[in-house]
Formats: C-alpha cells, sequence, structure tokens
C-alpha cells in the first residue's frame, strides 16, 4: 500500500492565527510538555514514525520535549520561531528565525540535521516565494507549506491549481513543476472531483469532517498519491484553555477537539503512515507518476 506522512505542527493552544490576537502572550502557561505524551503513545502503539515540525518557541521553552521526540525515532522539521506568517516576517525577518532555529536545536541536540520546512498557516505563495531560495540556503531539502486552493471560507493560504501531491518545486513559480529543481515541495492532497478541490487531510478538516466522509475521501486521495495528514497538540489536549473568540473562530478553533485522537486512531489502522523525509525517499526512488508529473530518482533525499 501507498505509504502516507504524518506530521504534528508542534505549537501551542495560543500561536493559531484566530487566537493570538486575543490572548496576552506575555503572559500564557504552555502545554506542549503536558499534551506530548498522548500523541507519542499513540503512536508507539501503532508503531509508527512522524514528522514534527517544530516551534522554535516551543522548543525553546520545552526543549526535553524535543529531546524526547528525536529519542524515539520521529523527524524535526522547523515550523519557524514565532508563528508569523512570511508575509508579516519579510525575507529579512524569516532569515532571522532560520538562523535562530537552527542555533537553538543546535544547542538542543547538537549538530542534527534538518530537512523539512513548513511555513505558519500554509503561507507559501506568489507573494512569499522569496522565501525558497533562503530554505534551500540554510540546507534544508524539502517545504510543506502550500495549499494547492484558494478556499472561499480561509483567505489565508493557498495556490489555486497547484500540484496535489510531491514535485520539484519551481522557485520562480511555485505552483509549478521544475524537473530540474533539487528542492522538493510536498503540498497538501486535497481530494479533486469535477476540477473543485477539497480539504480532508487535518487540522479543522480532520475535526469537522464526519469520519465515513473523512476515511472515503483519504481513500481517494490515496489512489492517486501521498497525502500528509496533519494536527496540533492543542487540538487533543482536554487541558487547552477556551478563551472568548468571535462566534466563527471559536467554532473553527475549538470545534470536534474531544474526537481528533479517536479518529487518528482509527485512520492509522486504515493507511501506513510514515516520517516525510521517509515518504519523499520512496516517491523519488521509485520514480512515480502523480498526473503529469513524472519524478525521478534524487539520492539526495
Amino acid at each position: 500500500m501507498r505509504i502516507h506522512a504524518l506530521t504534528i505542527d508542534l505549537e501551542d493552544w495560543y500561536h493559531p492565527e484566530l487566537v493570538r490576537g486575543h490572548v496576552d502572550l506575555t503572559n500564557v502557561d504552555g502545554r506542549v510538555s503536558e499534551a506530548l505524551p498522548t500523541i507519542l503513545d499513540l503512536l508507539k502503539r501503532h508503531h509508527v514514525k512522524a514528522t514534527f515540525f517544530v516551534l522554535g518557541e516551543v522548543a525553546r521553552r520545552f526543549p526535553e520535549a524535543v529531546r524526547q521526540i528525536d529519542r524515539e525515532g520521529h523527524e524535526l522539521g522547523c515550523h519557524g520561531m514565532s508563528h508569523r506568517t512570511l508575509g508579516d516576517l519579510g525575507s529579512v525577518g524569516f532569515r532571522k528565525e532560520l538562523r535562530d532555529f537552527r542555533d537553538l536545536m543546535k544547542e538542543i541536540l547538537g549538530d542534527i540535521e534538518i530537512k523539512g520546512f513548513r511555513a505558519s498557516t500554509f503561507s507559501l505563495n506568489y507573494d512569499t516565494k522569496w522565501a525558497l531560495p533562503l530554505l534551500r540556503e540554510f540546507g534544508y531539502s524539502y517545504d510543506s507549506s502550500i495549499f494547492p486552493t484558494k478556499l472561499f471560507l480561509n483567505r489565508l493560504y493557498g495556490i489555486k491549481n497547484a500540484p496535489r501531491f510531491p514535485y520539484r518545486i519551481s522557485f520562480d513559480d511555485p505552483g509549478k513543476e521544475d524537473s530540474n529543481s533539487d528542492f522538493w515541495e510536498f503540498p497538501a492532497g486535497l481530494m479533486e472531483i469535477y476540477g473543485y478541490r477539497f480539504p480532508a487531510n487535518g487540522g479543522i478538516y480532520l475535526r469537522v469532517l464526519p469520519f465515513p466522509f473523512l476515511k472515503e475521501a483519504l481513500k481517494r486521495i490515496s489512489r492517486e498519491g501521498p497525502f500528509f495528514l496533519y494536527l496540533h497538540p492543542w487540538e487533543w489536549d482536554r487541558g487547552t484553555p477556551r478563551i472568548s473568540l468571535p462566534l466563527f473562530s471559536r467554532w473553527a478553533t475549538y470545534y470536534g477537539m474531544e474526537k481528533v485522537l479517536i479518529k487518528l486512531d482509527r485512520l492509522l489502522r486504515i493507511f501506513p503512515f510514515s516520517r516525510m523525509d521517509e515518504v519523499l525517499r520512496t516517491v523519488a526512488e521509485k520514480g512515480e507518476t502523480f498526473g503529469s508529473v513524472h519524478h525521478c530518482p534524487d539520492p539526495g533525499l
């Protein structure tokens, strides 16, 4: 069976875009260390390794959590330092975050190789494509920050009609493949029906979609190519503070949290999952073709 990537964005309850502006960030208690054992135990029971895209602020606050993830054989990726979007950071701010993250990981784990990056809020798009050469400059070999559609209810992210499955990304046009590129993109593998694309691969979509629909949607995606599933510690943590938010923001942030681990446990019984770097390695070694996109072997992954 095709192997898919399981990813966790290791951020805290106050980092999401819809929450951050309603919290006094100078006086908050983090909960990542309380939430982490639950997911690590679940992954251990299913013998699954995952990719944790680590936020620098969380790593600085909970260095032992990062060490535990590494000790248990999971991949560590970069989620930036502050959970600000690429557009908010700009190229100068982003360079500083990459440098600070590299120094922090070296302090915590020594000379560990970090291959993958995911921007907060999937904020890689045409306006922020300047981030790609910076990632390569800092030694990254893949990105996972493109949401290959524009959603009516969420204009924060998306590149319309970008590939839905792993591809060698063009630095000039991140929505297209460049067969000569040495840098990979692992986009969100959305379900496509009659030309329309629908998300079903994590976050709010994992929480709000009924499980039978979620399962069938992921099976449909799986027949075409590898997808990644993504979730956040605050989504399964029973101790996540629920603050006063506007009605839609409250629904989008908190709805369905009590079912996240139940759904994930069932999905882990249906689909084979692994680290994102291992899925990309398999794609490269097999020279897999997704639609019109053909991938040649790349021993560097």
